[in-house]
């Protein structure tokens, strides 16, 4: 049997099983590539150039014992491989951090974000920062920006500390454990840029969740009745942290609809991304204040 074969034959065995997908492929058959080509210690990129090679018994039992794991556990793949991908990077990924699969990322990449910053942009927050993905590619990004990534969570601020490592960025990345922007309130920090995937999920989606996202940390997605717990302290707290002319990159998912509900007069800017110009929105250090002031403003209700 070659490459090609097995994995044909370990996506039924998927498909069968009923896993769901969404950390990294969305498909049976790219999830089956994906963990063929690591247990062989393949490039997950060179599919095409290994996929007529003849595959011992012993390669194809290390294949399907994998897969085997997959189904069994519910696990999401990057679980199982300790490794996830974001924008052709690779990012090392265990049970105390969500896998990144952040939209922010493709906004970071194809520059998308840039014409909202400036030349005097030098201080970025990365926000609930799970595993330092998106700090990491920041980083990257504007090599001459300083980063911090904050997280609540002091097990998922473990593992960016080895993806900070890993990229050789701790003199450019600082990681902070607390809740929302406390720390960097506290410590007077100010940032032009603030990028943002908090947990988002409203409890009635929550409830609905496949085993494979009930493995990821609940702290990192539930968002409360209507997802937007902790959204509606970050947008009373950011005014605190962004300099003049920053900016917030939030992401939201799927729940638009809730977001507007709760922040009907915030003006925002809908960015688009590969799933369309729902799951992520901009919004000015101008706009966050004037939102602030008209409900400063506003007096008592009455009958």
């Amino acid at each position: 049997m070659n490459l090609l074969n097995c994995i044909e034959a370990q996506a039924a065995r998927l498909s069968e099983a009923g896993v769901s997908f969404g950390h990294g492929t969305a498909v049976a058959f790219d999830e089956a590539a994906w963990l063929a080509l690591w247990a062989l210690g393949l490039p997950l990129d060179q599919l095409d150039e290994h996929e007529a090679q003849e595959l011992s018994a012993e390669q194809q039992a290390r294949i399907a014992e994998l897969i085997e794991q997959r189904i069994a556990t519910r696990k999401p793949a990057a679980y199982l491989t300790r490794e996830a991908w974001l924008q052709g990077v690779p990012f090392y990924v265990d049970e105390r951090a969500i896998v990144p699969r952040s939209f922010i990322a493709e906004l970071i990449a194809d520059a998308s974000i840039d014409s909202w910053l400036s030349g005097q942009t030098t201080e970025v927050l990365d926000l609930c920062t799970g595993n330092g993905s998106l700090a990491v590619l920041a980083a990257m990004a504007w090599p001459e920006v300083q980063v911090d990534g904050l997280d609540l969570s002091a097990e998922a601020l473990e593992v960016a500390r080895i993806n900070v490592d890993k990229h050789g960025l701790h003199a450019r990345i600082r990681l902070m454990q607390g809740d929302g922007l406390a720390p960097a309130i506290a410590a007077g920090r100010r940032y032009d840029l603030i990028l943002c995937n908090p947990p988002y999920v409203n409890s009635q989606a929550m409830s609905a969740l496949p085993a494979e996202y009930r493995a990821e940390p609940e702290l990192a997605l539930a968002g409360g009745a209507d997802g937007m717990d902790f959204i509606r302290r970050l947008l009373a707290d950011a005014p605190a942290v962004l300099k003049p002319h920053g900016v917030l990159l939030l992401e939201i998912g799927n729940e638009r609809p809730f977001f507007e509900a709760a922040f009907p007069e915030l003006e925002a800017a809908w960015m688009e991304t590969s799933s369309g110009a729902d799951q992520v929105l901009l919004i000015t250090e101008e706009s966050l204040n004037m939102n602030a002031n008209k409900n400063n403003n506003q007096g008592p209700a009455t009958s």
